[in-house]
């Protein structure tokens, strides 16, 4: 009897526990089907192997944690037309892989400590290299003397699966830098893949890597294993922007020949031959690619040589030159110089691709019958039409007594302004006025393509 207890008590364990394990199953079947929403990389919580909320792990998203921050390395406004800009900042993205689709910015613009303006934008940022935040056609009433940009803190970081390494510069053109600049390039996109949506930015730099100007443009589509030809203007002239030697210059010599500067005296101490002699100099130190026309003014103003390479015949006839008798006791109408000299560089000798410029040399301030004051401005008027069409403008003082607030108002900067009290001092400046011209190597030319087709989207 004992026994048959015990068996029965076993018995009902088991029913027990079948009942038990089929309730419970079914309980989790209709959890499963009517309440229980499985981990993903959306939820806001940290599971499924996540290293983070919603990153790491089997999620695409990584973890802002294992990430290095981008940083600004600089930023820059460039005045394209009076009162209008164009922005540009490099930012760069230090991670092998991590890139984010959204990266939201901030560009500050200041005149002096005044903010006089900002503006706010997103763009893409691809991995492992440099990238360009580029903004157009911003006016201000102000000039722009300083440009920040701070970074919003990245939401997003995914992978991406190509970065700069995809677009590659296969060809570079500047052209007409003193009328209407435009770089041609050859882009090509070096993946197998189609891109859409890419932009491009062209950054100039000078030789010391100082960025001096830039532009953008766009190409919708990109098909892989192809090149594009691309196209980026400038409203006005680079040639006093863009300084490398690699760039001609035409250069006018613009020469006093009035009777003072034939003076032995002390003002000016030497006589016109030494001046002649040290512009001959000039001359033949120019580039191959060089133009130099000589223009004299004295009561009249000539143009005695043409734009021309052949620098050799330029010099021969520099040194050629001579005071007439009649001008001698005639004015110096240097009015008539630079607008003789701006007429040489307007013409059809002159090369839109090269810079331009007029190297002047005086020993005083101009004279011609009438109101001397008059003549004067007329004359300051005359070098700052030269300057505003792009013209950099040199002028040197010749003599011990010459009006150096006259000298520096023909300059079209302080620092084209040159005084000679002799003329052996003129060898010096025709050297300074070289190495103005022209920086010793190449302007440096970045053309940086972005676009958001490589990102791993999220899932």
């Amino acid at each position: 009897m004992k026994q048959f207890r015990k068996w029965a008590f076993w018995r009902r364990v088991q029913y027990g526990t079948g009942f038990l394990t089929v309730c419970t199953v079914l309980a989790f079947g209709v959890y499963q089907i009517y309440f229980y929403t499985p981990g993903d990389c959306f939820d806001s919580i940290m599971n499924n192997g996540e290293s983070g909320v919603d990153c790491g792990g089997s999620c695409v998203r990584i973890c802002a944690a294992a990430v290095t921050a981008p940083t600004v390395l600089w930023a820059k406004s460039f005045e394209i037309v009076p009162g209008q800009y164009n922005a540009v900042a490099y930012i760069e993205n230090q991670n092998q892989i991590a890139a984010t689709p959204v990266l939201e910015y901030t560009f500050e613009f200041y005149n002096g400590t005044e903010k006089i303006g900002e503006k706010v934008g997103k763009t893409v940022l691809p991995p492992r290299s440099v990238y360009p935040v580029f903004e157009g056609r911003l006016t201000f009433n102000k000039p722009v003397t300083e440009t920040k940009l701070t970074l919003k803190p990245v939401e997003v970081w995914v992978p991406a699966t190509v970065g700069r390494e995809q677009f590659k510069t296969v060809s570079l053109d500047l052209l007409a830098i003193d009328t209407e600049p435009r770089l041609n390039v050859t882009i090509e996109n070096t993946a197998l893949t189609k891109a859409n949506g890419i932009e491009v930015v062209a950054t100039l730099f000078n030789t010391v890597g100082e960025p001096i100007t830039a532009s953008q443009t766009f190409i919708d589509t990109f098909d892989g294993r192809s090149s594009k030809n691309i196209v980026f203007t400038w409203p006005r002239p680079l040639s006093k922007t863009v300084r490398s030697c690699e760039i001609p210059s035409d250069i006018i010599m613009a020469i006093d020949l009035s009777g003072s500067m034939n003076n032995d005296g002390d003002n000016p101490p030497q006589p016109v031959t030494d001046a002649l002699l040290a512009a001959k100099q000039f001359v033949e130190s120019l580039k191959s690619d060089d133009k130099a026309s000589v223009v004299t003014f004295a009561s009249q103003a000539v143009t005695v040589s043409e734009l021309s390479k052949n620098h050799q015949s330029t010099a021969e006839i520099i040194a050629g030159l001579t005071i007439s008798p009649a001008d001698e006791v005639g004015f110096t109408n240097t009015v008539a110089g630079l607008k003789t000299a701006a007429a040489e560089l307007s013409s059809q000798r002159h090369t839109s691709n090269s810079r331009r410029a007029v190297v002047l040399l005086t020993d005083g301030l101009p004279t011609a019958p009438g109101d001397t004051t008059a003549i004067v401005e007329d004359t300051r008027l005359a070098a700052e039409a030269l300057a505003q069409d792009g013209v950099e403008v040199y002028a040197i003082g010749l003599g011990k007594g010459v009006d150096t607030p006259f000298i520096e108002s023909l300059a079209s900067s302080k620092e084209n302004a040159y005084l000679a009290p002799q003329t052996t001092d003129l060898q010096q400046i025709y050297q300074k006025i070289t190495g103005s011209l022209c920086e010793s190597g190449a302007t440096r030319i970045d053309v940086i393509a972005k676009t958001g087709a490589n990102f791993t989207p999220l899932r």
